[in-house]
């Protein structure tokens, strides 16, 4: 079988769908070269492969297929199917939310959240629009439409129309503590009381795109709080600012009085990210509305305990293994981060729970459902 893939999301810097896609081809080159993945991969893209395509995936049957464009809609509604007809493909994946909508072969289609639905405010007219009216005909159409939790299979289902029976879900994977590109095994993940304290500095982090949604201001105003109970703590903020209205963070950083004391970085490499987890003490992600929620989940699996919004989807993902609070309770918030910050025998106790919760998480899990999803949906 041949599947095309639209790979736009591996080129340039890492974000969350494209860490999604590479994981999937990593353990399907694997999977190829024990002899449990016979396909052929299209991988097509605006522009020429990233150096490490060829070492990562050199177990997959893969071609790379650089469409020159602009990387938006009219490279994925035209320039793609266009340039793919040629190579009758047996099926389509589309890893990031949207998909051609006239295409010569059936479609498998992943849809990570639907916030753009759920909460428009939350996105300039143009893009929710766009996002919304693309999303919402492409899934329709679709054979099979995959997602990360059952939280979004029913925002799905609501708010789109796919039927229950054209949606699966398949949770994500992690990735190994130290070593950030590669799957995590069994072995990696954490063990039952993971040692809590060495080498950690009074460091609350955040990772992740900033959105209003994720109430990054709040937290800061909450880490005032923390400050003046632990006066050598640090919150560092990793993330690029796609907030709608602008969040100017600076400025709230001002405001609460905690500028010298908290770092924000659009982005950081994967020494740089794993440094981070490994000195960290707490992580925070106030976030009111997730597909899956991921970064809370690999945070645990570095060994730093999770303070999370209390939602349905961080409840699903995160199970017992994570601090719960709620955004009308900001000394709650406080309050538990400075535990975690200061007390030994508090952080042992938030992380008893990760091994168990962790355990659901596999890359080669997640890429086994993917092939079998694609292979029944190209039938």
């Amino acid at each position: 079988m041949r599947i095309a893939i639209d790979a736009r999301e591996l080129l340039g810097r890492s974000t969350g769908v494209g860490r999604y896609l590479r994981h999937l081809l990593r353990q399907w080159s694997q999977f190829a070269a024990a002899g449990t993945f016979p396909h052929e991969v299209l991988l097509c893209a605006p522009s020429e492969a990233p150096e490490w395509v060829a070492g990562e995936l050199r177990g997959l049957r893969m071609r790379w297929r650089a469409i020159p464009g602009e990387s938006g809609s009219w490279w994925e509604q035209v320039q793609l199917p266009s340039a793919i007809r040629p190579e009758a493909p047996d099926i389509l994946f589309a890893p990031a939310y949207t998909a051609p909508l006239r295409v010569d072969c059936p479609v498998v289609q992943t849809i990570h959240d639907v916030s753009f639905l759920a909460r428009p405010e939350w996105f300039t007219w143009r893009e929710r629009v766009r996002r919304a009216w693309l999303t919402k005909v492409s899934a329709r159409r679709a054979r099979l439409v995959l997602t990360d939790s059952r939280f979004s299979a029913e925002e799905i289902h609501r708010l789109i129309g796919v039927p229950r029976d054209r949606i699966t879900v398949i949770p994500l994977g992690l990735t190994a503590p130290g070593l950030v590109g590669e799957p995590a095994a069994t072995t990696a993940l954490l063990p039952a009381v993971p040692a809590p304290s060495a080498g950690r500095r009074p460091l609350v982090l955040y990772v992740g795109s900033i959105f209003n949604r994720r109430h990054v201001p709040d937290l800061i105003r909450a880490f005032a709080s923390v400050l003046r109970r632990v006066p050598d703590a640090r919150l560092e903020i990793v993330g690029e600012n796609r907030s709608y209205p602008l969040q100017d963070l600076g400025a709230v950083c001002a405001e609460a009085g905690v500028a010298a004391h908290v770092g924000v970085r659009a982005y950081v490499s994967d020494d740089e990210l794993a440094g981070l987890y490994r000195s960290a003490r707490a992580f925070a992600f106030l976030s009111e509305y997730e597909g899956f929620g991921l970064t809370p989940l690999e945070a645990l699996n570095w060994g730093v305990p999770v303070v999370v919004l209390d939602t349905q989807v961080a409840r699903d993902t995160c199970g017992p293994a994570a601090r719960y609070v709620t955004l009308d309770d900001p000394a709650a918030i406080s309050d538990h981060l400075v535990a975690l910050l200061s007390d030994d025998a508090a952080h042992r106790r938030a992380l008893v729970e990760a091994a168990s919760v962790l355990a659901r998480y596999r890359w080669d899990d997640a890429a086994r459902a993917t092939q079998a999803a694609i292979e029944g949906a190209a039938r």
